[in-house]
């Protein structure tokens, strides 16, 4: 089996390394290709995987490359993990949306829909080459905003593209350490899109156990969710939300404690430059220089929410070597093992409707549990959807779609309703504001803006 990474550069590569590594006997992996555009990327996260491989005493057969028709050539799995325009970029998403008083974050809201128009050109390129090259391949999404991108995607691989997050696995195993019970103890009833979802019942047989949780303030305390959300808000809801909810549900609050704080792109910027500086030196350190480096960006993560809530955020020295990146990584090795062996497998992944969640139409792209296996993904139906909710999603959707139909047709207009739509921005004169300072500041959005429509 042949499995190309595009992105292979990037900060997540090592932990997808390790995971390979642990299961290559099962895949029968006879090749790992990974591509990025920068060679010197490429060389640094290398030196990383030799640490690894000294370390464990073996190794896969692996190669890089920056020819991108190279790396796909006959895979079987294709994983794509690109950033559009780096972290300078994203950095743009954060800060041009707080300038006029309105979150920015990288994948929810303006920030977000900022970063799939100029995304969703650049990953419908690789698709297409995908299907001409390897057109038997399955394309695991790790491209933010995975839900959307995923959408796009379909247009090309149809069923055969699926994405890739970890945020309803930290939940649910969050929820099953709360219960005191195992997470392969319990089904989940979660459903929604990418970065907005809600866990709506956890069952242990017939029995539902999330009001009994809801009900125990000492339980909930240690949850993550739990102290973000608080046991009031929880019962009222009658559910347990994806921990991005916090966006919506207190965000006038997060936004004032981003603008009393440093963006989270300008310390990952920082990051990234001083591990990379390491190219070529101290090759033996490089292992030991990734993780510390994804330790720390790991401690920053939502750390506006936490700031916003009052409550302690995430330690450095709390978390594992890999920088709690095992949940991603879990996931698409679940779908590659699921996929390449039969073996069955329910992972939460986002992926086509096809009624799972019954308001939406059967081509939309929802994040919920599905049955992973010979026969392919088949999303599992998730229930009892409040008006709420349902308005939430559809919002959010329609503002997706607009954004995918956007950076399609390279129109500006789209492109403003697109994000006047999204219920985080709310406003056509802010819409156009975001839009207008992105295009500016943001030359991998102009140039696919370039002929304005």
């Amino acid at each position: 089996m042949k499995l190309a990474v595009i992105g292979g550069g990037g900060f997540r590569t090592p932990a997808m390394y390790e995971a390979l590594l642990a299961a290559s006997g099962a895949l029968q992996l006879a090749e790992l290709v990974l591509h990025d555009a920068d060679e010197a990327r490429l060389r640094r996260i290398d030196d990383v995987l030799r640490g690894i491989d000294a370390e464990r005493g073996e190794r896969l057969a692996r190669r890089t490359t920056t020819d991108v028709d190279d790396a796909i050539e006959g895979a079987q799995f294709v994983l794509c993990a690109l950033r559009v325009g780096g972290l300078p970029a994203r950095l743009a998403d954060e800060q041009i949306p707080l300038e006029l008083g309105l979150l920015g974050q990288e994948t929810v809201g303006a920030g977000g829909l900022c970063a799939a128009l100029r995304t969703v050109p650049v990953v419908l390129d690789v698709a297409e080459r995908v299907a001409a090259r390897a057109p038997g391949a399955w394309f695991l999404d790790y491209t933010n905003p995975a839900g959307l991108v995923t959408e796009a995607l379909q247009e090309v691989l149809g069923d055969r593209v699926v994405g890739i997050c970890d945020s309803p696995v930290a939940l649910t195993r969050g929820v099953a350490g709360a219960l005191g019970r195992g997470v392969d103890e319990l089904r989940f009833d979660y459903g929604g899109l990418n970065h907005l979802g809600w866990l709506k019942a956890v069952r242990s047989g017939e029995r539902d156990l999330l009001p009994d949780l809801l009900a125990d303030d000492a339980r909930l305390a240690r949850l993550e969710e739990g102290r973000v959300f608080g046991p009031e808000l929880l019962r009222a809801l009658g559910r347990i939300p994806s921990e991005y909810l916090a966006y919506y549900y207190f965000s006038r609050e997060v936004v004032e404690a981003l603008r009393a704080g440093e963006p989270r792109a300008a310390l990952l910027i920082r990051e990234q430059e001083a591990f990379y500086a390491g190219n070529g030196r101290a090759r033996r350190d490089a292992l030991a220089a990734w993780r510390a480096a994804v330790r720390r960006r790991s401690a920053s993560y939502l750390d506006e929410v936490h700031r916003a809530r009052r409550i302690p955020g995430g330690s450095a020295d709390e978390l594992p070597p890999d920088g709690g990146l095992a949940g991603y990584t879990s996931v698409a090795l679940g779908v590659v093992r699921a996929l390449a062996t039969g073996a069955p497998a329910v992972l939460f992944l986002n992926t086509a409707n096809r009624g799972a969640i019954p308001f939406l139409d059967e081509r939309a792209v929802v994040e919920v549990p599905c049955e992973v296996g010979a026969r392919g993904v088949r999303p599992l139906p998730s229930s009892e959807w409040t008006l709420h909710e349902q308005g939430l999603v559809s919002l959010v959707k329609d503002a997706e779609r607009a954004a995918i139909e956007a950076a399609r047709r390279r129109s500006r207009s789209l492109a403003v309703r697109a994000l006047a739509l999204h219920p985080l921005v709310g406003s056509v004169e802010a819409a156009t504001s975001v839009l207008d300072r992105h295009l500016a500041r943001v030359p991998e959005l102009r140039e696919q803006f370039a002929a304005r429509r």
